[in-house]
């Protein structure tokens, strides 16, 4: 999640339409904490019944444990993108990222535009 704080403008256009949205099995106060503390540009959704875990195939062998995936969703609402299971710490990662968000969401569109 730093990953995508420290680069969230590069990656994310800086919130100019593009919305991420992290999602994960804890509880909300907890993530709400964690947000708060460690300043993310971002939403945080809790998912403490699995259910979106489970449709999105996140869920480790593991018990309690969740696999780090990541979808892009197009503005047609269909999955453009999809890294199951995420590599955060390939640099690569991020610069795949990248690509498909500005692929799908061209530079000129953030022009004088907020958030």
């Amino acid at each position: 999640m730093n990953a995508y704080r420290d680069q969230y403008a590069q990656l994310f256009k800086d919130g100019h339409n593009v919305i991420l949205i992290a999602i994960s099995a804890d509880a909300d106060t907890a993530l709400a904490s964690w947000a708060r503390d460690a300043q993310y540009p971002f939403v945080f959704a809790s998912d403490t019944g699995t259910v979106v875990g489970k449709a999105y195939g996140a869920m480790s062998k593991y018990p309690g444990i969740t696999n780090r995936n990541l979808f892009v969703v197009g503005p047609d609402g269909k999955i453009a993108y999809r890294a199951t299971p995420f590599r955060e710490i390939d640099p690569t990662a991020y610069t795949e990222l990248a690509a498909v968000i500005n692929k799908l969401v061209p530079a000129d569109s953030t022009a004088g535009k907020g958030q």
